[in-house]
């Protein structure tokens, strides 16, 4: 169950020539693979394309209407070998992935590829995810464009300029030889624009063909001798082909005057936050209109020699907008000038910030450097620019920064994994603490309060791999976590199966979610949703069995804390040797009040009876510890102030954000805290006979309570 569904705009997927497309910048890539004839398709989910992914799913009865293969591939790795089917028939492929960690991945497939060259075009479709909404490290995939000599294009935030360039690069890929990578940033991704059809293309050349017609050429096999020829061949051949078909079909754009004294030389994806900082500065409107010439890289590599001189020429003075570190074009763009001999003076990393988001506060910033040390005039009637510094400034908004805390990432309310991370933290107050190899997924929020559980992290599916330094350990034994979704991907044999072979005494818990929740909830191999595309339903014990490993143990609902724990401690401290592979699992709360909530409005509507748990605390129980908040961390779990002045510290409360999973109540009972919780059932459209037991039920507690209250002793003040 993805994150999102797009059953109905795939539809327009079917638009024909000359029909206006109006949607989101994902359903314009999907159109444009299409509009080019492409063979096959394939991906791995990750921000900022997994939309793109979820998009090719719901769209499989079109891609099979045009002989279109799509694969949901098990890694980054394992898309980028698809494209190996380019390489010796005229097949247009493409694939998808979150860079740069996927590209570190698939890094491997990619040079061999890269080297081979191909003879379809082959197309790398990177969601570049750098800055300050991204959530990795800070890297960029212009190296690896560099390194394997790919041509790495950049579009501007455009739709009709997105599409022609996927149609354009397959053209580029197959004129060179050479396969395409083609980067897309979040605020790209998400983008609503339009743009004029074309009719989808069906692939001249399809899979069925290449199978019935097998062949090979042994120049492109990555073996000595040809091996060495293909780097000879990447520079004397395939490059100068990409930099005349980039030139002949202008990929580059120029805009604004065709003088002036100074130039801007910018990323493709950076153009519409430049218009904007030109905009604030009165130096361009809304629509583009520049008064400074401006170069527009849609493709950032190779750079094109010819064309920077002709934009440099007469000019003083040029800046070069390049998010992201090292200043790879800056590097080119004074190599390219200087060989040349040109007198342009280059700006660049010396005006804008070397790292980090190049948001339009930054980029007008650096503008304004830029143009005061060249050409000042142009900012003398400049409008008043927005800035933000003196509010951030103000001694009130400093005071709030006293009063609200930081809000770091965090599990969604009823997440089965906070009972996990709070039988750990009991398991150390018994055990003492555990070296703890963290992986990439949501319960790589148990490194934050209030669990803060978690040592390193090493990548997706690592969690296992990054414990085998520990593996020979006779004291305490680590603990290395991963979700389903890191181990299908790569923890099985780099995790799991390391472990076995090697004998690591050591503690594996795997966090069976049900899908590949860190990336939208996508169906994986042990999903246990039927799935009538794919193959489901396939148990993680039996994997783990299946290569080794003996001494495992199942948690089939995580919110038991007390059985939580009690396999914990049996794992650390059994005797047997070899790894203690644990599964814990519970289905993502997120996925499963995405499937149930439309469910229970609609029964409720239809006026079927519906109930609904929901757990509150009884105030006059509750000791305000608060010990149950430090070991749930729910977010619907706060507190609140008393009325009664006999009582000064807050009590422990539930908000409505509450989804009734319990597991407040579970920790308190297997940490042996406070019985103030407790639960209630909230029945939709009751019966009579719930009306009945309800009344009954208030009759006999004020029958009680009223008994209480005759009893009671009484003390007069004299």
């Amino acid at each position: 169950m993805a994150e999102r569904s797009f059953a109905k705009e795939v539809e327009h997927l079917r638009l024909g020539e000359g029909e206006v497309f109006k949607g989101e910048a994902i359903l314009a890539i999907t159109k444009g693979l299409l509009q080019s004839g492409v063979s096959y398709v394939g991906g791995y989910q990750g921000s900022p394309i997994s939309h793109l992914m979820d998009v090719l799913s719901d769209a499989q009865d079109i891609l099979g209407e045009l002989g279109v293969n799509f694969q949901s591939s098990a890694s980054e790795a394992t898309a980028a070998a698809m494209l190996s089917a380019s390489v010796n028939y005229p097949l247009r492929g493409a694939v998808a992935w979150k860079s740069t960690v996927g590209t570190n991945v698939a890094s491997d497939a990619l040079a061999n590829l890269a080297s081979g060259g191909v003879t379809g075009g082959a197309m790398v479709i990177i969601g570049e995810d750098y800055g300050e909404g991204s959530s990795i490290m800070q890297e960029r995939t212009h190296a690896f464009a560099m390194k394997s000599q790919m041509w790495l294009l950049d579009p501007r935030p455009d739709h009709a300029r997105i599409v022609d360039l996927i149609e354009k690069g397959f053209q580029l890929s197959e004129a060179s030889n050479t396969p395409v990578m083609l980067e897309v940033r979040v605020r790209t991704c998400h983008m609503h624009g339009s743009f004029v059809a074309k009719d989808n293309v069906r692939p001249e050349f399809s899979i069925d063909d290449a199978l019935n017609n097998p062949t090979r050429e042994l120049d492109r096999i990555v073996l000595p001798p040809a091996a060495y020829e293909h780097e000879q061949e990447k520079i004397k051949q395939r490059l100068p082909a990409a930099i005349d078909f980039i030139r002949d079909n202008k990929l580059n754009e120029w805009f604004g005057p065709e003088d002036g004294k100074v130039g801007i030389v910018v990323q493709g994806g950076m153009y519409n936050n430049v218009i904007r900082a030109l905009q604030y500065l009165g130096l361009s409107d809304a629509y583009g209109n520049t008064r400074i010439p401006m170069y527009v890289m849609n493709v950032t590599y190779p750079m094109i020699d010819s064309e920077i001189e002709d934009f440099a020429r007469d000019k003083d003075a040029v800046l070069m907008v390049e998010e992201g570190q090292p200043e790879y074009l800056e590097q080119s763009l004074n190599t390219v000038l200087r060989r040349k001999h040109h007198k342009a003076r280059i700006f660049g990393k010396d005006v804008l910030p070397m790292g980090g988001d190049y948001s339009v506060a930054a980029i007008m910033e650096g503008l304004e450097q830029f143009l005061e040390a060249t050409e000042p005039q142009l900012l003398g009637n400049r409008p008043p620019r927005p800035d933000a510094s003196d509010v951030l400034a103000m001694p009130s908004v400093e005071k709030l920064k006293e009063v609200v805390p930081a809000r770091p990432p965090g599990l969604c309310t009823g997440c089965p994994e906070r009972p996990i991370f709070a039988a750990m933290k009991m398991v150390n107050e018994d055990l003492g603490e555990h070296h703890v190899s963290a992986d990439i997924g949501c319960h790589l929020f148990s490194i934050l309060p209030p669990f803060n559980i978690g040592n390193t992290t090493m990548g997706f599916g690592l969690g296992g791999a990054s414990a085998s330094a520990f593996s020979r350990s006779t004291g305490k034994r680590s603990i290395a976590v991963m979700g389903d979704g890191g181990f299908w991907h790569n923890g099985l044999t780099s995790g799991i199966g390391n472990a076995i072979y090697n004998k690591h005494d050591g503690v594996f818990l795997i966090v069976d979610n049900f899908y590949s929740s860190a990336t939208g909830g996508q169906d994986i191999l042990s999903s246990r949703a039927f799935n009538k595309s794919r193959n489901t339903n396939n148990p993680i014990d039996k994997a783990v069995r299946g290569i080794g490993a003996k001494w495992v143990r199942e948690v089939d609902r995580t919110y038991d804390v007390g059985k939580m724990k009690e396999v914990l401690t049996e794992a650390l401290t059994t005797e047997e040797e070899g790894p203690k592979i644990i599964i814990a699992s519970s289905e993502c709360m997120l996925n499963k009040q995405r499937r149930e909530k439309p469910q229970i409005a609609a029964a409720v509507k239809s006026g079927k009876r519906v109930v609904k748990e929901r757990f509150g605390v009884d105030e006059d129980v509750c000791t305000g510890d608060h010990a149950c908040i430090r070991l749930s961390g729910c977010p619907s779990l706060s507190v609140k102030h008393l009325d009664d002045p006999l009582r000064d510290d807050p009590v422990a409360a539930i908000d409505n954000s509450c989804v009734g999973c319990g597991n407040c109540g579970e920790v308190s009972e297997a940490a042996v805290l406070c019985p103030s919780f407790y639960r209630a059932d909230i029945i939709q459209n009751p019966t009579w006979w719930d009306r009945f037991k309800a009344r009954a039920s208030l009759a006999l507690i004020g029958f009680l309570q009223r008994r209480r209250d005759r009893n009671r002793v009484l003390v007069e003040a004299v």
